[in-house]
């Protein structure tokens, strides 16, 4: 009788999302283009339009999504927004994160009612084991775009001191900054020259080079970022030279990187505490004393 249930539950869910699909398809899709070209100026790399299931599943989750950011206004869209830009996700809107996390909440509690339920688990298991998969699925895309955008700042940061070396070899080879930007953003690759090349994008949509390096920081807020968009903006405000700027700049970068790694370096002891006291000890303890106690006691019994 449940597993009828859930399925009818399914069902109804499913028709729900295509008709929300079928009325406000046109319109979210319009939305979210009015949206991009107001948040970046520019159509984000590698922008593609899903077709078939994926793009089903990704037109239900942003209706899901509008519904609770626009009409109930219970999540800060902003914040994720800002979250998607730094990992790179620039084909991912924030509503669509926030339905892909409410649907991930509902569909894992379904999973496990259907395996609790086939498996004859008890009630009180099936209760708690449901409320902990609906905040694990609520949890699980917000977490991975989290630590996905972490290590894309990091890649980003970690690449800088070689950009830096570049444009000062243009720049003293006789190129402008511009002209230097956009060799950088041409041999680059990563997610440090999708960065570049965003930057000249916007600078060829209207943007002077000052606003484009803001829009950077802005996306990347990362201390080696902001060191280069404030070295860079002051020699376009000021009219220096900024070879030796940049030379300085990266030479600081790499003492910074260098820093992190010692610091990062320090840390691994106590990282290594928890498997160490947990994990190899008593395995230790069991290989070594093992024999002995078992010694012991076949001579106490004798």
């Amino acid at each position: 009788m449940i597993i009828i249930l859930l399925l009818g539950l399914l069902l109804v869910a499913i028709a729900v999302a295509l008709v929300s699909r079928g009325l406000i398809a046109s319109r979210l899709r319009t939305a979210d283009t009015l949206g991009r070209i107001g948040r970046y100026g520019f159509a984000g790399p590698g922008e593609i339009q899903v077709e078939g299931l994926r793009g089903f599943v990704d037109s239900a989750a942003s209706a899901v999504g509008l519904l609770l950011t626009t009409r109930l206004n219970l999540v800060n869209e902003a914040r994720l927004r800002k979250l998607l830009i730094s990992a790179g996700m620039y084909g991912t809107s924030a509503r669509m994160l926030i339905g892909y996390q409410l649907l991930c909440g509902v569909a894992l509690p379904v999973i496990w009612i259907w395996i609790g339920v086939a498996g004859g688990m008890s009630t009180t298991l099936v209760v708690l084991g449901a409320i902990f998969a609906a905040g694990i699925g609520w949890v699980t895309p917000s977490f991975v775009v989290q630590r996905r955008a972490e290590n894309r700042l990091y890649r980003i940061d970690y690449a800088m001191p070689e950009l830096i070396d570049l444009l000062v070899v243009t720049v003293e080879a006789g190129l402008s900054l511009s002209a230097a930007l956009q060799l950088a953003g041409e041999r680059l690759k990563g997610p440090l020259g999708d960065e570049l090349r965003i930057v000249l994008q916007e600078q060829r949509m209207g943007l002077t080079p000052v606003q484009a390096l803001e829009n950077m920081v802005g996306r990347v807020p990362t201390p080696a970022v902001e060191s280069f968009a404030r070295a860079m903006v002051q020699g376009q405000l000021l009219g220096v030279s900024v070879g030796q700027i940049l030379r300085n700049l990266a030479l600081e970068m790499r003492k910074r990187r260098r820093a992190q790694a010692e610091q990062r370096a320090q840390k691994a002891p106590i990282k290594m505490l928890f498997p160490l006291v947990f994990m190899i000890f008593p395995a230790l303890f069991v290989v070594i004393l093992g024999p002995a106690v078992v010694s012991v006691f076949d001579a106490l019994k004798g």
